[in-house]
């Protein structure tokens, strides 16, 4: 082989090796910062996996906040509440200001970990106008509202954010 192809087989090999590391890295970052949307009952179930469980992985919990479960800490900016499903509730504690249209009764997607059997959550989504519910927890609330034969919401409940 003369030295120019030789030089040339090098330096593509060198790219390769440079774009498999490159695509490596891409996808342990977008792996770390994944997270995924359970609810009460699964996490309590142990369906959400032993991460989950463990408070090791960051996730979603999706659900209703359950009517006369939100309690506010006096003096403090502390919240506590419960989500349900229709099959369980979870303990939820969230430190911070809470979206103006979280109330009981409403859909919440609250971000964060397990931290013994109470979910502490970093961050509070509430839906935000009367028809919008997000797909997968309109899916996984649906598969609920099935498995205790109970009537679903109007069809308009999943819609899109608009």
């Amino acid at each position: 082989m003369n030295p120019a192809r030789r030089r040339r087989l090098l330096w593509v090999l060198a790219l390769v090796v440079a774009a498999a590391i490159a695509a490596t890295l891409v996808a342990m970052a977008l792996q770390r910062n994944v997270a995924y949307l359970y609810t009460p009952d699964e996490v309590i179930s142990g369906a959400a996996g032993a991460e989950v469980a463990s408070g090791q992985a960051r996730f979603r919990l999706g659900g209703m906040v359950a009517e006369g479960s939100l309690q506010r800490v006096e003096g403090t900016l502390e919240s506590r509440f419960e989500v349900s499903d229709g099959d369980a509730r979870m303990p939820v504690t969230y430190t911070g200001i809470l979206p103006d249209l979280f109330r009981e009764n409403q859909a919440v997607v609250a971000t964060g970990r397990m931290r013994g059997d109470v979910f502490v959550a970093e961050e509070v989504l509430a839906k935000h106008d009367e028809t919008y519910m997000p797909k997968e927890v309109a899916d996984k609330m649906g598969a609920a509202h099935r498995k205790h034969d109970v009537d679903a919401p109007a069809a308009g409940a999943s819609g899109s954010a608009n």
